[in-house]
Parts: C-alpha cells; sequence; structure tokens
C-alpha cells in the first residue's frame, strides 16, 4: 500500500508514517519544511503542482491529510488577527482541498483509494466551550469538507473518513493531553483500515467511536 501523508514532520504525522512504516508500507511523508521525505506547503498551489507531478503515475492508496495548525491556542479575544484566521484556514482547510484535488489522478489509479482527513472533537456544534475561535471554525470547516467529498467521491469508489485523533500529548495538543502519540496512531490507522464504501463519510475518534457533530 501507498500511503502519502502530509504534516509529517512530527506529531501524529510522523508517529502514523513511522508505524505504516514499521508494518511494511510504502509511505510518501511530507512537510512544509525539509524534515519529511517531500517539501510540500500545502497552502502553496506552485507546491501541490510540483508535488503531483513528481508522483504523476504512482497509485495513492491512501491519503491522510494531517498537516495543520493552531495558531490561536490560549489567545485572548483581543488579539485575534486577520493574519491567524487567513493563515489558519488556508492551512487547515485550503490545503487539505488542494491536497485532494493535486492527488486525485493518482487516487483513482488504486483498487481500493480512501482518503483520510485528520479534524477534531473541536469542530462540534454542540460541545462549544469558548475561544480557539479560528482553529475550531477551521476544523469544522474541514469536517464539512470531508462529508461532502465522500458524497462527490462516492461514485468514483473513493472513500473518505474524517478522524479525531484525541487529546495528544504533542507539540500542538501539549504536556496535559490523555493520549499517546503512539496509541493515537495506532488506533487511527486502524480505523482507515476499516474505512471502505459503506462509512464513507464517517467522522469517527481514533479509538472508534462517532465523533460529536
Amino acid at each position: 500500500m501507498h500511503v502519502v501523508i502530509t504534516g509529517a514532520s512530527r506529531g501524529i504525522g510522523k508517529e502514523l508514517t513511522q508505524q505504516l512504516r514499521e508494518a511494511g508500507h510504502e509511505v510518501t511523508a511530507t512537510s512544509r519544511d525539509h524534515s519529511a521525505d517531500t517539501r510540500l506547503d500545502v497552502t502553496d498551489p506552485g507546491q501541490q503542482a510540483r508535488f503531483a507531478a513528481h508522483l504523476k503515475g504512482r497509485p495513492v492508496d491512501l491519503l491522510v491529510c494531517n498537516a495543520g495548525v493552531y495558531l490561536d491556542k490560549g489567545t485572548p479575544f483581543a488579539d485575534f488577527s486577520a493574519e491567524i484566521w487567513t493563515k489558519t484556514l488556508a492551512t487547515n482547510v485550503t490545503g487539505a482541498f488542494l491536497t485532494v484535488q493535486a492527488l486525485m489522478p493518482n487516487l483513482k489509479l488504486a483498487e481500493q483509494p480512501k482518503i483520510a482527513i485528520l479534524s477534531s472533537q473541536m469542530a462540534s456544534h454542540a460541545r462549544a466551550p469558548g475561544g480557539s475561535y479560528a482553529y475550531r471554525a477551521s476544523k469544522a470547516a474541514v469536517l464539512n469538507l470531508g462529508r461532502n467529498l465522500a458524497t462527490d467521491l462516492e461514485p468514483e469508489g473513493i472513500a473518505v473518513g474524517i478522524y479525531h485523533p484525541g487529546w495528544v500529548r504533542t507539540d500542538m495538543g501539549g504536556p496535559e493531553g490523555d493520549v499517546s502519540v503512539q496509541d493515537s496512531a495506532a488506533g487511527l490507522i486502524s480505523e482507515f483500515d476499516l474505512l471502505s464504501a459503506q462509512s464513507t463519510g464517517c467522522f469517527h475518534t481514533w479509538d472508534g467511536q462517532i465523533a460529536p457533530y
């Protein structure tokens, strides 16, 4: 299986890369710097085009849209800027769409192609504790994106799943997280394995539960 993972320089993306490689899969790991196999700023259409050209003719069995930023963590209301909103939405939402768009020819070459989009329970409308406005809005938007992609891509035989990785102890999640990065990645990989035409459009947690909308 050939897997492409965005945002693989650290945290969940890096751990997913390691575990999938240990399981014998081919992984193309990307990051916006040079710390992964391939440099890819998911917000840059030019880099997306060059990345797609690099993979031309190669099937992608699983695309994991993991690249994301959390720029407004702990930001007071008065300190929110247009730049925070612009960068957050560009990476977390537009970046995911551009990646799917760029690699669609590769996905169509696979026998049972899958797309996994990393969202968060912070996307939930039912849970609204306040704060982190840009991050929460971006994760709600990418959840919506994933659900609509599932509808449009179902006739193409491409399954799309959206996932909450848990509150993970990473640089982004912080040391107080209740899930280790190893457990989160292992659980997510199990969920990716279960993703099928029957479950396309699902919003699941890393441990297989239905996540709240």
